[in-house]
């Protein structure tokens, strides 16, 4: 039977430590943004349209890989806080776009500020140099399973 792997073989995995570390850090950004009325996923449509200009809701799913009706459920909860607005396209009238408003602006920002408190609660254990190798392999590793 020593060929059978167990515990300490699966703890070894990228896999298992990214989502063990996953969890607990969805979990922490979820609570410190529960406290500004949103959800993460309200977090990511607002970096969403904060990277680009004024996008279509359709344009939103495709991008962001979910169903256009989540996009619609959540800009219509983003909406109703003030943080977005959706404005008729005038080179298409039947197409409408969401823009961050002001709110959306200082919503997001403050997003940001619960995202950077994690880091630093997750993080803390690391030097600055490790920190910033972690960032940017994660982010490798994030942007090879893009699709091209």
């Amino acid at each position: 039977m020593s060929d059978v792997k167990g515990a300490a073989a699966l703890r070894a995995t990228v896999v298992f430590n990214l989502g063990t570390l996953g969890a607990l850090a969805s979990d922490r950004f979820a609570g410190r943004v529960e406290r500004l009325g949103i959800k993460p996923k309200h977090a990511g449509l607002l970096a969403a349209l904060d990277a680009e200009s004024a996008a279509s809701q359709q344009e939103l799913a495709t991008r962001l890989g979910v169903a256009p009706s989540l996009i619609v459920a959540l800009a219509d909860q983003l909406q109703e806080l003030g943080a977005v607005e959706r404005v008729r396209d005038p080179g298409d009238r039947r197409r409408q776009v969401l823009t961050l408003t002001p709110e959306g602006r200082y919503l997001l920002a403050r997003c940001a500020e619960a995202a950077e408190a994690v880091d630093a609660e997750l993080t803390n254990g690391l030097t600055a140099a490790q920190r910033t190798a972690l960032a940017r392999h994660l982010r490798t590793l994030g942007e090879q399973q893009l699709p091209h």
